[in-house]
């Protein structure tokens, strides 16, 4: 658009001294300054919008809601255009806020967003192209510090801070909505607290999984136990079973079948049919036949 204008007053410049100096400046001297002007019309006429953004058109302080799209597009030579990001942007923070018991706690939070497309317009006209620092940083420092005030400073240290997280992300989320941006998350990346609170905090830590430890190491020695006692109940019961199953009648009969097959033996053996218990006594000799 500047160019434009340049052009037109060169060229209105040039018209005024042919009129005044005719013989420095004859009548047709315009025809090349015109000629420049068109050229220049054309090359404003076209603009092209790089990819991930929209272009916001603003004609002499006005903003039109329409936006264009990615792409090469063919405007008027007048109108400027605006390239708003629509990509995923980040907005970091690190702060020292109060915990609920009156605690500093230095954090470092992410905001991660995006502008909505059909809002770039409106967001540009409300707030201007700087949002992230107008808008955005000074909600995400304030809703950090309302959400962190609620909790203890052992909830950011542990398990806590997927609440806190998403707390911090149900407040700004209406308000970004409001002015035309997308909260996508909230990211805690640090969390340092007071040395001597995150201390004591490690040692409970530490005395909690010395108590589970304990806690496994007795339920496995209470099954080792349990085991054994099992064990010796099938021995003794097996025990039981096999001594009810001897009586005399089988020994003896048990004994008549040793000396049966000892008698068959070509083995030198001796055998006494009739001992004190009524069975047989087997007395070893050696191959020569000599007794021992």
């Amino acid at each position: 658009m500047t160019a434009i204008l340049l052009g037109i007053l060169l060229a209105l410049g040039l018209l005024l001294l042919g009129r005044k100096f005719p013989e420095f400046f004859p009548a047709r001297a315009w025809v090349i300054p015109a000629i420049l002007m068109l050229v220049l019309a054309l090359v404003s006429a076209i603009t092209v919008v790089p990819a991930g953004h929209v272009g916001v058109k603003v004609l002499f302080g006005r903003v039109y809601p329409e936006t264009l799209p990615e792409g090469l597009h063919l405007i008027n030579p007048l109108v400027s255009v605006e390239k708003i990001s629509i990509r995923t942007q980040e907005v970091f923070e690190h702060a020292e806020v109060p915990s609920k018991e009156g605690l500093n706690v230095v954090l470092e939070a992410s905001l991660l967003y995006h502008v909505q497309p059909n809002q770039a317009a409106r967001l540009y006209q409300s707030v201007g192209p700087r949002y992230d620092q107008v808008v955005l940083a000074p909600q995400f420092r304030s809703a950090i510090r309302g959400v962190t005030v609620q909790h203890e400073a052992k909830d950011l240290y542990t398990s806590g801070r997927e609440l806190i997280a998403s707390q911090i992300s149900q407040d700004l989320e209406k308000p970004l909505s409001d002015r035309g941006l997308m909260l996508e998350s909230i990211l805690l990346r640090r969390i340092q607290l007071p040395k001597m609170v995150e201390e004591a905090i490690n040692d409970k830590l530490a005395a909690e999984q010395q108590a589970q430890r304990m806690q496994f190491v007795l339920a496995k020695e209470t099954q080792e136990a349990e085991r054994k006692r099992i064990e010796a109940k099938g021995i003794a019961d097996f025990q039981n079973i096999v001594s009810q199953g001897i009586s005399e009648p089988l020994l003896r009969w048990k004994g008549i079948e040793a000396t049966k097959l000892l008698a068959e033996s070509p083995n030198a053996k001796v055998v006494i049919v009739g001992g004190k218990d009524g069975l047989p006594l087997i007395l070893n000799t050696d191959p020569a036949g000599r007794k021992p």
